[in-house]
């Protein structure tokens, strides 16, 4: 797909002015960087920079039954006081994760989901499938939003300039804002493993927020640091290290699953694993010689084929990190090899986070 075939978030110019290298993700022109990877995961690990997420979704629940539907179509228990947040998983029947997703509670009748980017339509049409036993509309506004995550040490000194109060916001809570004459969104969740907020405004005035936030001195980050910040910091890549041929047990997020609900898409499925026990689990490695792991790279222990990498990189803090799927008995400290362009490597078996976060 050419550049010009890409869909566009509204901030697509300004990264491009900002030296941004623009790529097709997911179908979205976005920036893989601007200065460089390493340049900017130290800006997010010791300072703070922004990144253009507007390509994710807003998908707003309203009516009489919003919570008790949410309660369904997700397996965390979804917190419906005022202005919290809550990180669940998305499910089929089968119990395998269609997304992960965090619910905002604006009002107990009101909620906004927002979603992964690669998820928006499936994710909605599974909203609606799933909204026909309950007394609750579903909007699908992602393409109305623009989004900047603003993330490090120094995010929300930054961001106070232009929201007073932004430091009183707890983390995963949402908060209603207006900003340069709309009326918009702060959250405070992160993807990187440091403290931080997303800003939502209407599409036509993020623009405004980007070119304040740059005379703020918040450098523009782009998807290669976001990629190695947010597996540092132990977080899920959806559509790699968890798609719908895997359970949240599986993909060793299990606390998100809550079997003691009344009743969840997915339930039965889990409640049937968990009895029986897993035989595959995402594993975290680390590696004990120079190399770059990547998503496909074969997991050896001695001469058997144990598992595959779903994600893999070059981490500054680390050397090369990444997660897989593995046998589940696996055990953490137990000295693996990773097969890198044909030549196999030493790793270690570590648990997640790589990196744990100051907040």
């Amino acid at each position: 797909m050419t550049h010009s075939e890409l869909k566009k978030t509204p901030l697509a110019s300004r990264c491009e002015s900002a030296g941004g290298k623009m790529v097709d993700f997911h179908g979205w022109l976005l920036p893989v960087q601007f200065d460089g990877i390493i340049a900017e995961h130290k800006a997010v690990r010791e300072a703070a920079g922004m990144f253009d997420v507007s390509h994710m979704g807003q998908i707003f629940v309203e009516g009489k039954d919003a919570w008790p539907f949410l309660q369904y179509i997700n397996c965390n228990n979804i917190k419906n006081a005022p202005a919290a947040g809550t990180y669940s998983h998305i499910l089929t029947e089968k119990g395998t994760i269609i997304d992960d997703a965090i619910s905002f509670c604006l009002t107990p009748e009101k909620f906004l989901v927002v979603v992964n980017a690669a998820c928006i339509s499936e994710d909605f049409a599974w909203f609606q499938k799933q909204a026909a036993n309950f007394n609750v509309s579903v909007r699908n506004e992602s393409a109305d939003w623009g989004m900047i995550a603003v993330q490090g040490p120094q995010a929300l000194e930054k961001v106070s300039n232009l929201i007073s109060d932004v430091r009183d916001l707890p983390r995963f809570h949402i908060k209603e804002i207006e900003l340069f004459g709309a009326k918009g969104y702060v959250t405070r969740t992160g993807y990187t493993g440091e403290d931080g907020v997303e800003i939502m405004l209407p599409a036509a005035y993020i623009g405004n927020l980007w070119d304040a936030l740059l005379n703020l001195g918040v450098k523009p980050c782009g998807l290669g640091a976001r990629d190695v910040l947010r597996l540092e910091a132990g977080y899920l890549l959806n559509g790699a290290d968890a798609d719908q041929t895997r359970t949240p047990y599986e993909a060793n997020c299990g606390w998100v699953v809550k079997l003691a609900k009344e009743n969840f898409v997915g339930k039965n499925a889990l409640s049937a694993q968990k009895a029986q026990g897993l035989k595959e689990k995402l594993t975290a490695f680390v590696l004990k010689m120079s190399g770059v792991p990547r998503a496909g790279c074969k997991v050896y222990s001695g001469a058997e084929e144990i598992g595959v990498l779903t994600s893999g990189t070059y981490s500054p803090l680390f050397k090369g990190i990444a997660v897989g799927y593995t046998r589940a008995d696996v055990a953490v400290g137990s000295e693996v090899e990773i097969e890198i362009h044909g030549k196999r490597v030493k790793a270690e078996v570590l648990k997640t986070p790589f990196y744990k976060n100051r907040v």
